[in-house]
């Protein structure tokens, strides 16, 4: 199945251990990472696009809100990410071809390169679609519809990354020019790292 109707999932729900607070309100540039993800999808082509955070979270759905996603609630984060993909994909209920998956902690990526994806996914008749930066996959990975069964089973083990594994063979690998798609800010260290990156001069990153 060609893919038409491409949603967008930020999952927002977990509970930032590593960080130590909402890495969704986290900012960069003025904008928090919630608003720079929901963002990238929305300018990208996505429609709609949906973050899901978990119950007892108002700042984080009101800032998803804000950014123009659709805000699900999820009644049971502590089992990963992979919870909030359900979530979005039930409320969904077969309404779009295929999902655009960029976890919260993913604020780099740009708009271009999600519709960059988009075109090539649409393009392809590939049931999964993931970006590379200098040979390393990243986010967001595009699953179409074929994939959902898999990613809604209860017996599935390791979340989404079990899935994108197991059909690496059958997907399409677009490289791409945005380091942001391998940028994952979940430590404080690394939120530190991306703050003095985004400050430098012009010139002076890699």
């Amino acid at each position: 199945m060609a893919l038409t109707a491409c949603a967008g999932v930020v999952p927002s729900s977990g509970l930032s251990s590593r960080m130590g607070t909402a890495k969704g309100l986290l900012e960069l540039e003025g904008r928090s990472f919630i608003r720079r993800t929901v963002n990238a999808l929305i300018h990208g082509g996505c429609e709609p696009v949906v973050v899901v955070v978990a119950e007892g979270e108002e700042a984080l759905a009101a800032e998803g809100a804000a950014a123009g996603a659709v805000v699900l609630l999820n009644p049971e984060p502590g089992d990963g990410p992979i919870t909030s993909l359900r979530v979005a994909l039930a409320a969904l209920d077969g309404s779009a071809d295929g999902v655009a998956y960029l976890p919260v902690d993913h604020p780099m990526v740009q708009a271009e390169t999600v519709g960059l994806l988009l075109e090539a996914a649409r393009a392809s008749r590939s049931p999964l679609t993931i970006p590379l930066y200098r040979g390393k996959r990243g986010h967001p990975a595009i699953f179409g519809q074929a994939m959902f069964a898999e990613l809604v089973d209860p017996a599935l083990v390791g979340g989404a990354k079990t899935v994108v594994h197991r059909h690496l063979g059958d997907a399409l690998l677009v490289e791409v020019e945005d380091r942001g798609v391998i940028i994952d800010v979940d430590t404080p260290g690394a939120y530190e790292a991306i703050l003095e990156a985004v400050q430098a001069p012009a010139g002076s990153q890699e």
